[in-house]
């Protein structure tokens, strides 16, 4: 009953003096950050090797799942970046202001959060052809006190994602029907906002009418029927002075809507919602749990025994096995760090299916990776990176790599000066040099391996808890 009061007394305080829809619009000279972007454009993103998208973290956008990343904008930025030549790498915001800044920053190049395309949002940067379309509907519990005329919304409080296009929408419903809104505007996405309602937090929120149908099925007391806005384009946005970067996607887009590649991923993240549920809903899910693999605890265990974040040896383990014991590689490498019977043998593993041998027994090898690179590389997040190269080709290559780095006066302590003489081991001009020992190697699979891991540990980082 207190709880009840509290709520009720915080709904008339918000109803007071909340936004009210004509006191939203924000002045023209608020921000400025996107009259003049940072000049980069396609060609300078291949030059660099990768593309930064912003993304949310939600049941159809991006999220982690059994330790893979799965996702709607994922997979087709994935498949992008794949047709660009470059690697793709993840910017998890929901914040729409804050992704605009990073965007027209250079910290990103895409946007790719479902934008409703409006004339507001071409002030902030340029919108490629429409990836799709998307109504907005009210998200409310069924029953008596349902709303099921937007004119019954007078006098409503309704909590919306921050700088969402649902702002507007909810202000020309306001101008046409003569009502009274009291609109708050938070930050989170509309998986966020559902959740809300569901729980009795909030009694309204306005979400795009996909998202919330993917909700709906997985709560059975909620109503999405009433609709705030038809169907207009959504679309990705990318800075206003990268047309080579536009016209590419917009070029991909089409390609790829032709050969049906769109309808088959949107019926994956939007229209199995059976799946859908089962995966947002596990405990093995970034959205359900915070759990990557049913070896969780005996990563956490190696990790602390190796010094690193379990997250990072969750990221190896993946790469590596993909948490399967039983995988075997073309080499003959088994068990969850994938060791070759060698290694088995030196680090006392006599049954490579089972987890603990195989994980302790991995983690054996990286303490010797660590204790080889310690004194030629001391500072610990750099020397990583040699040893999960290392761990990949054998340190031997690396060392040749890091020889070679040292006689053309490249700087020894960084990966990044490194792994470039690495990824020359196949060019006779390098692997026969004198100072090279262990000959050919194609180290620019070791390179990318890395790379590899890396990104997979920062979606980790990012999605799951420490």
């Amino acid at each position: 009953m207190k709880k009840t009061g509290i709520n009720l007394l915080f709904l008339i305080i918000l109803t007071i003096f909340g936004f009210q829809c004509t006191l939203f619009e924000r002045t023209e000279t608020e921000v400025t950050f996107w009259e003049n972007p940072v000049q980069l454009d396609l060609d300078d993103i291949k030059k660099r090797g990768y593309i930064r998208a912003v993304v949310d973290n939600s049941s159809t956008s991006y999220y982690i799942y059994k330790g893979r990343r799965m996702g709607y904008e994922f997979e087709m930025l994935k498949t992008l970046a794949s047709s660009l030549g470059v690697r793709l790498h993840l910017i998890v915001k929901s914040d729409i202001e804050e992704a605009f800044y990073l965007l027209n920053k250079g910290k990103a190049d895409i946007i790719a959060m479902n934008l409703a395309v409006s004339e507001d949002r071409k002030k902030f940067a340029s919108f490629t052809s429409p990836i799709g379309s998307m109504g907005t509907v009210l998200v409310q519990k069924n029953g008596p006190s349902k709303v099921s005329d937007p004119i019954d919304l007078n006098d409503k409080v309704i909590h919306i994602q921050k700088d969402a296009i649902f702002k507007s929408q909810l202000c020309s419903l306001q101008s046409d029907l003569g009502i009274n809104l009291s609109v708050l505007e938070e930050k989170g996405n509309s998986d966020f906002f559902v959740s809300k309602v569901n729980s009795g937090e909030i009694e309204y929120t306005v979400v795009d009418k996909v998202a919330a149908l993917v909700n709906a099925t997985y709560y059975d007391d909620l109503d999405v029927s009433l609709e705030i806005s038809p169907k207009g384009d959504v679309a990705w946005a990318v800075r206003k002075n990268a047309p080579m970067l536009e016209s590419e996607i917009n070029q991909w887009i089409k390609k790829k809507s032709k050969s049906g590649y769109m309808r088959t991923l949107y019926a994956k993240y939007y229209q199995n919602s059976r799946n859908n549920h089962y995966r947002s809903n596990s405990s093995f899910s970034s959205l359900g749990g915070n759990k990557i693999s049913q070896y969780d605890d005996l990563i956490k265990k190696g990790a602390e025994n190796l010094g690193w974040d379990w997250r990072m040896l969750a990221s190896l383990v993946y790469k590596e096995s993909g948490f399967d014991t039983t995988a075997i590689s073309y080499a003959g490498a088994t068990g969850l760090l994938q060791l070759m019977p060698v290694t088995l043998e030196r680090f006392g593993v006599t049954n490579p299916n089972d987890p603990v041998q195989s994980l302790m027994g991995g983690v054996n090898y990286l303490k010797y990776l660590d204790k080889f690179w310690k004194g030629r590389v001391p500072e610990s997040n750099e020397r990583i990176k040699f040893i999960l190269s290392s761990y990949n080709i054998g340190h031997g290559h690396v060392l040749d790599a890091w020889n070679l780095a040292l006689k053309y006066g490249g700087n020894t302590k960084s990966w990044e000066n490194v792994s470039h003489y690495l990824a020359l081991k196949s060019d006779p001009k390098y692997f026969k040099d004198p100072v090279v020992k262990s000959g050919y190697a194609k180290g620019h699979l070791a390179v990318a391996y890395v790379e590899d891991v890396l990104t997979m540990y920062d979606s980790y980082r990012v999605l799951i808890q420490p």
